[in-house]
Formats: C-alpha cells, sequence, structure tokens
C-alpha cells in the first residue's frame, strides 16, 4: 500500500478507515472498541483524516431503479482537442445527470457515468445536453444491463497488519 510520506497517518487510522469503509454508519464507539482506543480518538482522528482530505465525507447508496430511474449508461466521450478538458468538464459538471466524470487515457478524452429515466430521457441527455457542449466531437454510449459490483476498496486485517510504520 503506498502512503503520502507527508501525511501524518498511522495504523491505527488505516484500522478505522478500514472500519468505516465496510459500513459508513458504524458509530465511533464501536469502532473504538474495535481498533482498542477511546471514542474520543476516533473522533479526534476523523477528524484530522477529514482536514487533511483522507477523508472526503460520507455517502447514502440510493437505488436509482426504485426512484423510477432506470437506465444507467456510460459515454466515452472523444473532444476535438485534449486542451479543451478542463471547460467541457466544467460544462459537464452541470448536468446533473452526469454521476461521474473521469479525464482518461485511451481512445476517449472523458468517460462518464450517467443516469436517466428511460431511453427517451437518455437520448435528450445526450442529444440536447451533452453533444451541445462545445469542443465535443462524438460520443460512443454503452447502457448497462446490470451492475453486479459497486463497493469501496476494503482494507482486509493482513494488509493493515503488513502497514509500514510512518
Amino acid at each position: 500500500m503506498i502512503i503520502d510520506k507527508n501525511l501524518d497517518i498511522d495504523n491505527i487510522d488505516i484500522k478505522i478507515i478500514a472500519e468505516l469503509m465496510k459500513d459508513a454508519k458504524t458509530p465511533y464507539t464501536e469502532i473504538a472498541e474495535r481498533v482498542y482506543v477511546s471514542g474520543g480518538t476516533v473522533h479526534v482522528r476523523m477528524k484530522k483524516l477529514e482536514k487533511l482530505g483522507v477523508v472526503k465525507g460520507a455517502s447514502l447508496i440510493v437505488d436509482f431503479s426504485k426512484l423510477g430511474y432506470d437506465i444507467t449508461a456510460f459515454l466515452g466521450i472523444y473532444l476535438q482537442k485534449s486542451s479543451m478538458y478542463e471547460a467541457a468538464a466544467a460544462e459537464l459538471m452541470k448536468i446533473p445527470e452526469i454521476l461521474s466524470l473521469n479525464y482518461t487515457t485511451g481512445a476517449y478524452s472523458i468517460f462518464a457515468r450517467l443516469i436517466c429515466r428511460d431511453t427517451n430521457h437518455l437520448r435528450e441527455v445526450l442529444h440536447d445536453k451533452i453533444q451541445n457542449v462545445p469542443g465535443i466531437e462524438r460520443t460512443e454510449t454503452f447502457i448497462s444491463l446490470e451492475e453486479k459490483i459497486n463497493r469501496p476498496l476494503i482494507f482486509d486485517p493482513e494488509s493493515i497488519a503488513k502497514f509500514p510504520k510512518l
């Protein structure tokens, strides 16, 4: 595991992160018992990890299909020039149906994940919003038929034991 040596992170911090990655709703007192520290220590260390930018909040996992959003699609975006990335990304970030945006190597300049109610909604997003962003040359759309895995990286106890002392 590679850790930025300039960050003041130790094995207790990593164990706390590992516990929260399993279930972000776990109470600090329960984590404290598992890591053998006080609840206050967990709280202070979490504040430190947030300040360092290691922890960037918590997430709510929503089943969008139960809210009427039945189409998850991935979009490979070709830019006219790579220098147009920042401007195009700024415009794409304004489109609420786009859930993630990645600047990539390979065939596409940008790879995005979006969610829509149905294929008509997807067509509207592609045609009326995404294709109108300056700098986008063309796109390729992939519709997901099923998402089998969507999880964070979970540190196992053995990898934590091998974590180098900082």
